[in-house]
Order: structure tokens, then C-alpha cells, then sequence
């Protein structure tokens, strides 16, 4: 059954189209994320399917039913801010109680809910605190609290982790995912980390503009992304331009800008004949000096370009390599530092990059790159 979904939803701020007609099915039990920089329209969605926003038209179905209408108050969904929202003249166990006595629920069952859901997040105990004695990472885990409390059916999550510092956010992120497997319950999650969404998530959909450029399980995304713009947002990405050569059987031939020609599996392609832009992730690159023997075909791949070293960065677990082509194209490649190793190759040095053809997608040549492009990108951005 599809908990969440929604039809053409189109959101107009004057002259700003924020949303712009998105289709959307979220099943029940899942983590789906939304990612996307700043102004792309995920908080927008967030907030249009919390009851928080009226769309300017479209529909939102919540477990069947058309609430397109209804104010938040009526939807069966709750919401944790990135703000938290708390209560500071309450306490821990009042915070989460608060919900439920709005509602009258018997008192009993409160303190049982409550006493649960504080086990639940890893606050046993904490009930009679002060919000001000708690830890920014504490009080996330009493506003998580608070919102599942009433045993919502789907929970919205507005980037809740953007206060906290890096390594509480890495680990609230491991929580957060444990609690949603717990509960059982649809999470619906807006972030702009793209680590945090491919960490967490059962299916993301990456937003540009408005408008959903690619919806899909995590490592799908990423492995095959649509398009150049989720290519470039979703991890560093290498995109080089080719001429489509031809298909045989399941395989297809590029003839790259930068000299050589690659294979990739055909219905990789967005096009049978002109122009495309041929990708590669950082990591599926190997990296040799040119005319080595390569030590075996374990280092080498079937598509291969020449390169140069411009620049050799050594960051403990792995070596990232920036490189030109012949064409000025860039080419980032990692190298995990597995034991003892030769030493880095210099900038200056010629190199043969190769990779499995397997590993290579393509997308069309005149899709938006704004979320990065063949350099090392690692920012933010929506379709």
C-alpha cells in the first residue's frame, strides 16, 4: 500500500514556481529521503504534505485517503524541526506527554507511552530533566520522541540533525535509522548531505528546481544516476564528453573527446547516435604509470584514457589523483592506501586511467550540471 502520494503538486509563491508538478509514491515502512540544496522546493514538498503549506493544486494521498484539504491537525503525521520546537518551562517527560494530553489520553497510558519512547531513543531516566540540562543531541532525541509518541503514520523530518556537530550527527544518523526499523513507520527526510541520505535511506529522490531529477533506491542513484546534475550532486563524479559509435548486442561504443574509444552496456545510453557525456565514479578508477605492465589485469580495466597527474593529495586511507586529459577534461580518481604500497605518483606524471565497462554510464550532454560536473564535487544541489 502506498502511504504517500502525490499527484502534479505544483506550489506558487508569486512569481516563484517552488514546486513544480512532482509525482510521488513513497511505500509504507519506508525512509525516503529528499535531497536538494537550499531553494530547490524539498521543505516546500515537506511541508505541503504536513498540512503546513496549501499547494497551488495537485493532490496529496496519505494511506489512500485525499488530504490535499485537510489542516495538519486532521492528517495522521508528525513533524520533527531542525529547531526542535521543545518546550524549555517543561521537562523531558512533559515534552513528550504533551501530545498525548491534548488528545486526553487516560494517564496510565501516557506514562507507559512516554516510558516507552524514552527507552526507544536512549533516554531512559531523563524524564525529570530540564530541556536547558540536555545536550543538542539529547533534545533531538526528546523532540523524536515527542512526534512518534503519537504513534503517527508517517513522520516528517526537516534536516533535524543540522545543529549538531559532525560526529553526533554521524551517530544520530545511525539512530535515526535504527528507531524508523523499530517503529515500522514512513520517514520522510529533507536533508542537503548527500552522505546522510545514501547513509539512511531506503529510496531518495534527488530535487533541482522544483522538480524531481531522479527517484530511486540509494546505491541505484548513485551507480546510474539520470542525469549530469545528479551525477555531480550525488558523490564526486568524472563526466567526459563522447560521440555515440554504435551498439552491438547489449554493448554500445563512445568515441571520447579526450582519444580513445569505451564501451558501456547499451541501455545505458540516453541516446542511440550524437552526443553524450560518459561517467565514471573516482573510486572505479585505476591508476598507472604509462607504458607500466600494471601488475596484472586486476589493475587495469577494458576502457582506459591517458592522463596527467596535476595534483596528489594523501588523506590517511586513500590518495585522490586529479588529472587532465588530453581534451583539458579533469578526472578525479581515489586509491585506498592498502598496506605497503609504491609511492604516490607525482604531479607531471604521465598515467594510464582505466576502468570496467561495467562501471561507466553516460547521460545526455546538455543536462544541467549545476550539481557538479567532472571535477571533484561534493556540494549540494537538486533537480
Amino acid at each position: 500500500m502506498a502511504e504517500i502520494r502525490l499527484e502534479k503538486l505544483t506550489k506558487e509563491f508569486k512569481e516563484t514556481l517552488a514546486v513544480d508538478h512532482i509525482d510521488l509514491v513513497v511505500e509504507e515502512g519506508q525512509f525516503f529521503s529528499l535531497l536538494g540544496p537550499s531553494g530547490c522546493g524539498k521543505t516546500t514538498t515537506l511541508r505541503m504534505i504536513g498540512g503546513f503549506e496549501d499547494p497551488s493544486s495537485g493532490a496529496i494521498y496519505l494511506g489512500g485517503d485525499d488530504v490535499t484539504d485537510l489542516p495538519a491537525y486532521k492528517r495522521n503525521v508528525n513533524t520533527v524541526f531542525q529547531s526542535y520546537a521543545l518546550f524549555p518551562h517543561l521537562d523531558v517527560y512533559n515534552n513528550v506527554a504533551y501530545g498525548l494530553k491534548r488528545k486526553k489520553v487516560d494517564q496510565a497510558d501516557i506514562k507507559k507511552r512516554v516510558e516507552d519512547m524514552l527507552v526507544l531513543v536512549d533516554l531512559e531516566g531523563y524524564g525529570p530533566r530540564r530541556i536547558n540540562q540536555m545536550s543538542g543531541g539529547q533534545q533531538q532525541r526528546v523532540a523524536l520522541a515527542r512526534a512518534l509518541v503519537n504513534r503517527p503514520a508517517v513522520l516528517l523530518l526537516d534536516e533535524p540533525l543540522g545543529a549538531l556537530d559532525l560526529k553526533l550527527r554521524n551517530q544520530m544518523q545511525l539512530e535515526l535509522k535504527r528507531i524508523q526499523r523499530e517503529v515500522g513507520i514512513t520517514f520522510i527526510y529533507v536533508t542537503h548531505d548527500q552522505e546522510e541520505a545514501m547513509r539512511m535511506s531506503d529510496r531518495i529522490a534527488v530535487m533541482n528546481a522544483g522538480r524531481f531529477e531522479q527517484v530511486g533506491a540509494a546505491q541505484d542513484v548513485y551507480k546510474l544516476p539520470a542525469t549530469a546534475f545528479v551525477a555531480g550532486f550525488l558523490g564526486a563524479s568524472n563526466l567526459l564528453d563522447g560521440e555515440v559509435e554504435g551498439a552491438d548486442g547489449s554493448s554500445a561504443k563512445v568515441a571520447l573527446a579526450a582519444g580513445s574509444t569505451i564501451a558501456l552496456p547499451a541501455a545505458r545510453l540516453p541516446n542511440e547516435r550524437g552526443s553524450v557525456r560518459i561517467g565514471v565514479r573516482p573510486e572505479k578508477i585505476f591508476i598507472e604509470a604509462a607504458g607500466s605492465s600494471g601488475g596484472g589485469t586486476e589493475n587495469r580495466g577494458d576502457n582506459a584514457i591517458e592522463a596527467m597527474v596535476d595534483i596528489s593529495i594523501y588523506t590517511g586511507v586513500s590518495t585522490s589523483y586529479e588529472c587532465s586529459t588530453t581534451d583539458g577534461s579533469k578526472v578525479v580518481v581515489y586509491v585506498q592506501n592498502m598496506g605497503a604500497s609504491a609511492d604516490a605518483l607525482a604531479p607531471g606524471s604521465k598515467v594510464r586511467l582505466s576502468w570496467h565497462p561495467e562501471h561507466t554510464f553516460a547521460v545526455e550532454k546538455n543536462s544541467s550540471t549545476e550539481g557538479g560536473d567532472n571535477e571533484m564535487s561534493d556540494r549540494g544541489g537538486t533537480t
